[in-house]
């Protein structure tokens, strides 16, 4: 088959490898209808996520057809179209019975983490792909759920929700900043309506993310570009400060914009995947009543969100602005990473039946 192969920093090739086979009786093999790429993959081609083998196929999204099942797999069958998770879930260790999949401890790949596919063994970016304890990682979807929306419940909703929404504890009434509006950031624009945000403010230097913004729910933006942005924010708070703000980049300038927003006794809630050092200054913030809080997904909120979307509760397919065949995905990493000029949010790759 074809798949997109990390080649070491800077490097990645569409190439041929051989087919995924099921290993390990929980095992199933998908085959991939949809894809997307995401902005760890970027990390990754940087370099920043040095836990990633030169061979190995990139991606952890996807939306397919299982062609094979192992013999212990109960709920699945040939067929059936499934959802993928960005994190896999033995079910059985105990870091899964607490909900906590991120951390899943089933042997497969490295013990200790969930997040497997496109880190430790071959992932989604590709014809096919090999999908351990399938029972427990792949979700059947409902009829009416389209492959573009699908693909948004395996990383950056949940995502969104469970590390910025669930855990920045949004409360019916609240004032909510999001710094950063790309696709994690409208995620969370996106899903803070659920748990009652009253106010919700996007900051992101590009005014057509800011647009976008409002699409998502936002009730307010602001362009941090300008001296006075801070003020600007605080004057939807009465100068309070906001109640949760979310950070949604991963760079130490929009974590400290994060913590310069928050009023005392409220959130942080860090989602952006951070590449180098923070400095967090403790002999001012102690004082502040802050709990500042990050993680990997669990994606155990996944169920959930899909019933949301399929009933349009999230308007998930509006993420989609770009689409591409799996044969011109080098195309797409193109667009995608050049996302201020192609405006792209999630670039949609699909077999070339689909379209």
């Amino acid at each position: 088959m074809k798949a997109l192969v990390y080649g070491g920093p800077g490097q990645k090739s569409w190439t041929d490898v051989p087919d995924p086979h099921i290993v390990n009786p929980t095992d199933a093999v998908v085959r991939i209808d949809t894809t997307t790429i995401c902005g760890t993959d970027l990390h990754i081609l940087k370099g920043d996520v040095p836990a990633v083998q030169e061979g190995r196929v990139l991606g952890h999204e996807g939306v397919g057809t299982v062609t094979e099942v192992g013999s212990s797999v109960t709920g699945l069958r040939t067929g059936d179209r499934v959802l993928i998770s960005c994190i896999k879930s033995c079910g059985h260790c105990g870091n899964c019975k607490k909900g906590l999949y991120s951390h899943c401890s089933g042997e497969e790949g490295q013990a200790g983490t969930g997040w497997i596919f496109g880190h430790l063994i071959d992932g989604t970016q590709a014809e096919y792909v090999r999908v351990p304890y399938a029972d427990n990682s792949l979700y059947k979807l409902p009829h009416g759920v389209t492959d573009d929306q699908a693909v948004m419940l395996s990383d950056i909703l949940p995502t969104a929700f469970e590390i910025g929404v669930q855990a920045g504890c949004i409360k019916p009434g609240d004032v909510v900043a999001v710094v950063g509006a790309g696709p994690i950031g409208l995620a969370a624009i996106a899903t803070s309506g659920l748990h009652g945000a009253a106010t919700i403010i996007a900051i992101d230097p590009d005014e057509g993310r800011l647009l976008r913004a409002r699409e998502f729910g936002a009730t307010g933006v602001v362009n941090p570009s300008g001296p006075a942005w801070i003020s600007d924010v605080m004057s939807f708070t009465d100068g309070a400060g906001v109640d949760v703000a979310i950070e949604a980049v991963g760079i130490p300038d929009t974590f400290d914009m994060a913590l310069r927003l928050v009023r005392p006794g409220g959130n942080v809630a860090n989602i952006g995947v951070h590449g180098k050092s923070v400095e967090l200054r403790l002999q001012d913030l102690w004082i502040r009543n802050i709990n500042i809080s990050m993680g990997l997904v669990n994606t155990n909120t996944t169920p959930m969100l899909l019933r949301l979307v399929a009933q349009h509760k999230i308007p998930a397919e509006k993420f989609a602005t770009h689409h591409f065949t799996l044969a011109q995905i080098i195309d797409a990493y193109d667009t995608f990473s050049r996302a201020a000029e192609t405006h792209a949010l999630k670039v949609i790759l699909s077999r070339e039946s689909h379209h």
